[in-house]
């Protein structure tokens, strides 16, 4: 445990400090939540490098950088209602919930979706919703900001509708075989975001754009 709280603060300091992730509130979350609970046992000496880190089934937890950015351009408030899509085992939505959110987790694969459930069972204001990612949680809403925990091809307008007007947006994007991470809000008319920054961000199942019909 002492190794691995020194890995936790030497991810705080060369991570996540030198790349833009300046809101005190998330770098002391992320310097307190054990990321090493949220990865298979085999996998838990890599817990806190700076790539994508394998949790089976073909899926990764993000990067630190990227979790830290998303976060801070988040500007989660407490008492946030977030809707996160691809809640994998629970790390991200451990760190909303430590950042005062209350959070309705999306995971679409099964074996992940309780993995989360167990790893998040003594945390207050969480509820892992199992099913399609791109679909959300309507039934859940409105929410006061959408966070995408990983990169995707387009960002669906059923999940924008979960939001309240005004509602914040934070994702990642895969645009032209780049990832990037991007943030913005929901209007009245429709959303916009803005990429704010090319990153190494894990991509989503269930996102995929299909292939234009060519002659």
């Amino acid at each position: 445990m002492a190794d691995s709280e020194v890995m936790r603060q030497a991810m705080v300091s060369s991570q996540l400090r030198t790349t833009g992730v300046d809101d005190v509130r998330v770098v002391a979350a992320m310097g307190t939540v054990p990321r090493e609970a949220f990865v298979p046992a085999a996998q838990r000496a890599a817990a806190y490098i700076d790539r994508a880190v394998p949790l089976g089934a073909g899926r990764f937890l993000n990067p630190p950088m990227a979790t830290g950015r998303l976060l801070t351009e988040a500007e989660v408030l407490a008492e946030d209602r977030v809707l996160l899509i691809g809640a994998a085992t629970g790390y991200s939505t451990a760190l909303l919930a430590l950042l005062g959110a209350r959070v309705t987790a999306v995971e679409s694969d099964a074996s992940l979706a309780a993995i989360a459930r167990e790893r998040l069972a003594d945390t207050d204001g969480v509820t892992v919703v199992e099913g399609p990612l791109a679909e959300g949680a309507p039934d859940h809403g409105p929410f006061d900001l959408l966070l995408v925990d990983g990169a995707v091809e387009t960002l669906p307008e059923a999940l924008v509708a979960q939001l309240r007007p005004g509602g914040r947006i934070a994702t990642g994007l895969i645009e032209r075989g780049v990832t990037r991470l991007a943030s913005g809000r929901r209007t009245t008319s429709g959303h916009g975001v803005v990429p704010f920054v090319d990153a190494e961000c894990v991509v989503l199942p269930g996102f995929s754009v299909p292939s234009g019909f060519r002659f």
